[in-house]
C-alpha cells in the first residue's frame, strides 16, 4: 500500500520511475541487458513478433499444447501458427519435429516453457540458427526457472513474460515484460509499446498502446525480493507431493512432473498425468479440494484455429496430455496437512477405499 500510495501522490502513471526501475531489476535477475515493460504477457509475445519482422503469410513455428496467447499473437499479425507436437514427459515442444515444420515462410520459433519448466532449448536454438530464425520465448509461466544455469528469457532474441495474477511472479492486474540482450531491438520494443512513436505525435512505424502501468510496476518490486523463498516453497512442495504420492501407492496411477538434469522447475504449476481425469477432479472437488486443467482442448483443435486445416490425430502426444493432464494446488503457503489431504483423497479414488484413511484436510482454492 505504501508502494501504491507513492504512485498515487506523484501522479505519474505510466513509463515512469517505477516502471524504469522495474525494467532494470528483472533485466538484471534474468540476465539479460534490456527489459521492457508492456501491458500483459499476450502483449509481449506481439510485440516481439512485430519487432522481429513477422508480418501477414508469415509463418511461426509454435507449440499446441499451451495457452491460448502463444499462437493467438501470431495469428493476430496476420501470420500463421505452425504446430509441433510435444514432449510427453516435459509438456515442452519436441526439438526434434520442428525441422520438417520449417518452410521458406518461417519467420520465428516460439518455444513455451511450459508450468514452470524449460523447454529443451539447446537443440531448438540449434534448429533456428541453421535456418537464421529468431527464437521467441514464451516465458509466460517461468519466470526464474533455469536452462542449464541460465534463466529463461536470456537465450533466445526475446523472451517474455506475464505478471498475470495466477503467475508466480504476479501484479493486482495484468501486466508483461520483454528481454533481450540485443539493444537495437529493445529500441524497436520501446518505440512499438508507444504507438511507433519517440517524440509525441511522430510516429515512425505503427505500433500499440502498451504500457506496465505504475501502480503495477511498484507492486511488483515489493514482491520481487520475495521470488526466490516463493520458488523455494513451490519447489519443496513438489517433493513433499512426491513423497506422498509415493506413500499413498499411487505410482502406478498418477505421473508426476519431471526435472530433467540440469534445468530449475518453478512449478507455476505442478501438473500431473493421470487415468479417468475428469471422473478424478469431481472426486476432489466434493471433498473440497480444488484442481485445474491446463489444458482440456490442444489448440489445433479450438474452433478458433479450425482455418489451419489440423485434424484431430495429427499431434497425438498434446491431445493424449489434454485428455490425461490435472494440475494440483502448488501455492507456496499450501501446509503438509493440505498435501496430504490430496494424497489420501487421490489414492482413495484409485486404491481399494478400505485401506486408505479418510480424508480430513480442506484445501483453499
Amino acid at each position: 500500500m505504501t508502494a501504491v500510495t507513492r504512485v498515487m501522490e506523484s501522479q505519474q502513471f505510466i513509463l515512469g520511475k517505477e516502471d524504469e526501475a522495474l525494467e532494470r531489476e528483472l533485466a538484471q535477475r534474468v540476465g539479460v541487458s534490456a527489459a521492457v515493460g508492456c501491458a500483459s504477457g499476450t502483449d509481449a509475445l506481439m510485440l516481439a513478433l512485430q519487432a522481429l519482422g513477422v508480418d501477414a503469410g508469415d509463418e511461426v513455428v509454435t507449440t499446441p499444447f499451451t495457452f491460448v496467447a502463444s499462437a493467438g499473437a501470431i495469428a493476430r499479425l496476420g501470420a500463421k501458427p505452425v504446430f509441433v507436437d510435444i514432449q510427453p514427459d516435459t509438456f515442452n515442444l519436441d526439438p526434434n519435429q520442428i525441422e520438417r515444420a520449417l518452410t521458406s515462410r518461417t519467420r520465428a520459433i516460439i518455444p513455451v516453457h511450459l508450468f514452470g519448466l524449460a523447454a529443451d532449448l539447446d537443440p531448438i536454438l540449434e534448429v533456428a540458427r541453421a535456418h537464421r530464425l529468431p527464437v521467441v520465448e514464451d516465458a509466460a509461466q517461468s519466470i526464474d526457472a533455469r536452462y542449464h544455469g541460465s534463466k529463461v528469457g536470456s537465450l533466445g532474441e526475446v523472451g517474455c513474460f506475464s505478471f498475470y495474477p495466477s503467475k508466480n511472479l504476479s501484479g493486482a492486474g495484468d501486466g508483461g515484460l520483454l528481454t533481450t540482450n540485443d539493444p537495437e531491438l529493445a529500441d524497436r520494443l520501446r518505440v512499438l509499446r508507444e504507438h511507433g512513436s519517440r517524440k509525441r505525435y511522430s510516429y515512425e512505424v505503427l505500433g500499440t498502446n502498451s504500457h506496465l502501468d505504475e501502480i503495477q510496476a511498484a507492486i511488483l518490486r515489493v514482491k520481487l525480493p520475495h521470488l526466490d523463498a516463493w520458488t523455494a516453497a513451490r519447489r519443496r512442495n513438489a517433493q513433499r507431493y512426491a513423497a506422498i504420492f509415493k506413500e499413498c501407492g499411487l505410482g502406478d496411477w498418477v505421473k508426476l512432473p519431471v526435472e530433467p538434469p540440469g534445468l530449475f522447475h518453478v512449478y507455476n504449476q505442478f501438473t500431473v498425468r493421470c487415468p479417468e481425469r475428469d471422473r478424478l477432479r469431481e472426486f476432489l472437488q466434493r471433498r473440497g479440494i480444488p484442481s485445474q486443467i491446463y489444458y482440456p482442448f490442444p489448440l489445433h483443435l479450438q474452433p478458433a484455429f479450425s482455418y489451419l486445416g489440423y485434424r484431430a490425430g495429427v499431434f497425438p502426444e498434446s491431445e493424449k496430455a489434454s485428455q490425461e493432464v490435472l494440475s494440483f494446488p502448488i501455492y507456496p503457503e499450501l501446509s503438509a496437512e493440505q498435501q496430504a489431504a490430496v494424497g489420501r483423497a487421490t489414492a482413495e479414488f484409485y486404491v481399494e477405499p478400505q485401506l486408505i484413511k479418510p480424508s480430513t484436510g480442506h484445501v483453499t482454492a
